[in-house]
């Protein structure tokens, strides 16, 4: 896939003291003079890619919705949940996760020129910017590391609901794991599944946890070749609609990058 890359940069600084330019403020107002010319769409969801909509409970992503992303291949996961989102005109921001590259955005399907990469704010400053961006940008992709407080945690999911974007929070590495017995009672089950859940999420409520819990690399022959795709097994778990466990099983990247499904 080919983009024409001109991402927005926010940079929202190390330290706001040194940069007028650079604080969360500013990051802020820039990107409400980029996003200001969009007109938002109020469906009750955001579309997916469709070999990723049985992981979901609406084959969508639900409006005010918080979701955790977990394990080798996290990113890529996210980012294509977002993809079709993004095709489809929503605004996406990436706040935080500075190994992120260009390239493997467009790969994964996002448009460029409605994604916007902002900095790690100061601890001080994230919850303030992470809220200001849920005002206006329907897809924010979250490093899950960024710590804020249970409180500032509570406040940004009331703030994702009122708005109705969809936040994505990335752990390269799954804290905890969702850990459901399938051979407990549903009641136990869903559960077991929430506490875990809450403690994966460091306190977070998410109400959908995916995870990627296998990954085979595929391409390499005797010796020679490139690794071209790869095999991952999601798993996903939630609360309300989306509590009975759902397990799938793609190709991510596939061939052509993406997202594919196992024939």
């Amino acid at each position: 896939m080919t983009a024409s890359p001109s991402p927005s940069f926010l940079n929202a600084g190390p330290d706001p003291g040194t940069n007028p330019g650079t604080d969360p403020g500013s990051v802020i107002r820039r990107l409400s003079e980029l996003i200001r010319p969009v007109t938002f769409a109020r469906e009750q969801t955001l579309p997916v890619l469709e070999p990723l909509a049985p992981l979901l409970a609406d084959g969508a992503l639900t409006r005010g919705s918080l979701l955790r992303v977990c394990g080798i291949g996290a990113t890529s996961l996210a980012l294509s949940l977002m993809a079709a989102g993004s095709r489809d005109g929503s605004w996406s921001a990436v706040i935080g996760l500075p190994e992120l590259g260009l390239v493997a955005a467009a790969e994964h399907g996002l448009v460029l020129d409605r994604l916007a990469l902002i900095d790690a704010p100061p601890t001080r400053r994230s919850a303030e910017l992470i809220a200001a961006v849920l005002d206006g940008v329907d897809l924010v992709l979250l490093d899950a590391r960024m710590m804020l407080s249970g409180a500032e945690s509570r406040r940004i999911a009331a703030r994702l609901r009122e708005r109705g974007s969809v936040l994505i929070m990335v752990e390269p590495v799954c804290s905890m794991a969702p850990v459901i017995a399938l051979s407990q009672t549903s009641r136990t089950r869903t559960s077991t599944a929430r506490t875990s859940m809450s403690q994966a999420a460091g306190g977070w409520s998410p109400d959908v946890v995916l995870t990627v819990a296998g990954s085979q690399w595929q391409g390499l022959g005797e010796g020679h070749g490139t690794l071209r795709r790869r095999r991952v097994r999601i798993d996903a778990v939630g609360r309300g609609r989306a509590a009975r466990p759902r397990q799938l099983e793609v190709l991510l990247p596939a061939d052509q990058g993406s997202v594919d499904v196992i024939d």
